[in-house]
Formats: C-alpha cells, structure tokens, sequence
C-alpha cells in the first residue's frame, strides 16, 4: 500500500487575516483559515468554508512570505475554519511557523481526536469548542459525534498536565460552549459545566451564538425567539458559570 505524503503546500487556505487581536486573547496574531468542515453546525458564521472540495484561495508561500516580514511584530499565528484539523498538512505548516519564531494557536471543534493528538504538542493555545453534552451533538452539528468532541477535552487536558509536569512551557486554553434561544444547550449546560469541573477545565467561555453570516433557516428561526425571555436566561447562564468557578471564566454576549 502507498502511503501518500503531504506537505505544507498542499494546504487548502480559504482566508488570511493579517492581524487580529481577538482570535488568541491577549495576544497580536494573524490568523490562517483552513478549508473544510465535517460539521454543519446550526449557528455557524463560515459557511462558505464548510466544503472541503471548494479551492484554496491564498497560497502558503504568501503567507509565509508575509510572516517573515512580520517577525518581531506578530506573536504568533493562528489556524482557523472550518475545521483546521481536517487537513493532515496542518502539521508542516505548524512546523513551519516554528521555523519562523512564531508561537501558534489553534481553534478547533475537536472533529479529529487522532490528528489532534499528533499536533497539540506543536502549539502554545487551544481554542475548544464543546457543543453539547456528549449524546446530544446531533442536535448542532447534524451529526452523532459528541464522543470525540470530548475525546479532544481529554486529549488537551492531559497535554496540560504533561507540559506542567515535565517541561518549562505551559499550554494555554481555553474551552468554550455556544448558547442560543430554544436550544438544549442553554437547558444542560449545568451539566456541562459540571462535566468540564469534573475534568479539571480551568478556562471555560460561554459564547452567546449570532446570527449575522448563518444559514436562512436558522437566521428564520431566529425572527420567532422571544428576547426578553432569552435574556432572563442568558442571565441565569452567566450565573451558572460564575458558580461553577473555573479558574477564569470568559463571558461574550452576541
């Protein structure tokens, strides 16, 4: 059997941001979106990056060219989606970015727990999203996989606690859940976060979803939420996650 070999050229780029200051917080970062998701995510705002058949338009050899010019003025570069994790070129280009001094973060839905598991040691932060409890995934994504999602919680925390124990770095993270009118999220989050407590989570983001950019049905269902009743909760929300006392605790209303 021929094992194909991949290389950072073979990276499908849908987006670059020259600098952003809030994809890694507290910290100057460009930021590389990366074609392609497994997902369908009801509130998702880049759904034009879902397909993974649809082209690349930006090459890595400008991206590269760019970072090099900007060494000693960016921190660090960020991988993005879609999905980063989809592609198994992440990888060199994590490499790649090393080279040039920068640090890397990643955002990732926690889709690919094994290529994960390969590069979560190349990276100095992760962004995770956990959806839902783990039986309820399909609800969100349309898909039953809410077994890897937290898969990857487990697969990062141990990273966590390997670089505490056995290095001079740190891994910063964070993990983060998306709420929004009339979903089952909002109603188990208590025990979502008493799940991520359990595991040892110290940085949770509770993110209130948006509609600006998502799909027409769920921009339609949007139109029959009642606010002021979702604002009641959304408050109750906050309260549930200032209780559950994570170390840091991150709140982003839409």
């Amino acid at each position: 059997m021929t094992v194909q070999k991949t290389s950072v050229s073979d990276l499908s780029i849908a987006g670059f941001v020259p600098l952003s200051t809030i994809d890694w917080p507290d910290t100057l970062c460009a930021t590389v979106f990366l074609q392609g998701c497994p997902w369908q995510c009801v509130y998702c705002q880049n759904r034009e990056l879902i397909d993974p058949r649809a082209c690349g338009q930006v090459e890595w050899a400008d991206v590269r060219q760019f970072l090099t010019r900007r060494r000693g003025l960016l921190d660090a570069v960020v991988f993005s989606g879609g999905e980063a994790t989809r592609q198994p070129a992440l990888k060199a280009a994590i490499a790649n970015v090393r080279e040039l001094g920068f640090k890397v973060g990643l955002h990732t839905a926690g889709a690919y727990p094994a290529r994960f598991a390969e590069i979560v040691r190349d990276v100095d932060w992760v962004g995770l999203d956990i959806k839902a409890l783990p039986s309820k995934y399909s609800s969100i994504i349309g898909a039953d996989a809410g077994v890897k999602a937290w898969q990857c919680l487990d697969i990062l925390l141990a990273e966590v606690e390997r670089r505490r124990e056995f290095t001079d770095s740190q891994l910063r993270y964070e993990v983060r859940t998306t709420v929004f009118p009339e979903s089952d999220v909002a109603a188990d989050l208590p025990a979502i976060l008493a799940m991520l407590r359990k595991r040892g989570v110290e940085t949770f983001a509770l993110q209130e979803a948006r509609t600006r950019g998502t799909s027409p049905a769920f921009q339609e269902s949007a139109r029959t939420w009642d606010i002021a009743q979702w604002r009641e909760t959304w408050n109750g929300l906050v309260k549930a996650v200032e209780s559950a006392q994570f170390h840091t605790s991150l709140i982003r209303p839409a």
